[in-house]
């Protein structure tokens, strides 16, 4: 059996594509999103740019680190960071252009600002940034800045739909996090659609 791979070689791991960028004098960025899937809610993408002294041990693809561990990971992520943003598509939009689009747009949104980096995007084709694109297959699991920005857009997005479960408990927005879990679906049948779901989502379940 392989050895487990420690924090310190995970990290070596993940930033070897992006540290001889940086040392070239590049400001490198990685690009996620999350929220892709869920029946509701909206899909937020981050960009985040680190400094180069300042990578942070434990930063993982989101889905990876539990709730607790992405918590602790968010401020450090943050305070380590040249450039950290997100930006959020609605249900609305998400059915008027549909979710791929919707995902482009965020993407393109959040690192519109951060003129002449190297983006380490998470397998997303076709957008327009304002630098040079490197897509990365399973990239959140390959690339510290990307794994960097799935936690900071896991995080907000989860905090809203925490949120937003006071207002609609029904649907156990808190647990599922929009997602089309049997709970969320029984509860989509049984009290129908909130203002928070996604029309075109929803369709096989009402």
């Amino acid at each position: 059996m392989a050895a487990r791979e420690t924090k310190q070689e995970k990290l070596l791991r993940l930033i070897a594509a992006e540290e001889p960028l940086m040392r070239a004098g590049k400001v490198v960025a990685g690009i996620d999103e999350v929220g892709r899937g869920p029946l509701a809610g909206p899909v937020v993408t981050a960009c985040v740019a680190t400094r180069s002294d300042a990578w942070v041990l434990g930063v993982d693809d989101s889905k990876k680190l539990s709730e607790k561990k992405r918590e602790e990971l968010y401020p450090l992520i943050l305070e380590s960071a040249v450039y950290a943003k997100t930006a959020w598509i609605w249900p609305e939009e998400i059915d008027e252009i549909n979710i791929l689009n919707a995902t482009k747009k965020a993407m393109e949104q959040c690192a519109a600002e951060l003129n002449g980096a190297v983006f380490f995007v998470d397998a997303v084709t076709g957008l327009s940034l304002p630098g040079e694109i490197i897509s990365l297959i399973k990239g959140d699991s390959q690339c510290y800045a990307i794994a960097a920005a799935s936690v900071i857009a896991k995080v907000e997005r989860d905090r809203y739909m925490i949120e937003i479960d006071k207002e609609y408990p029904q649907y156990g927005f808190a647990r599922n996090k929009g997602y089309g879990t049997a709970e969320h679906i029984r509860a989509l049948k049984e009290f129908g659609p909130c203002p928070y779901h996604r029309k075109s989502f929803i369709r096989s379940f009402i």
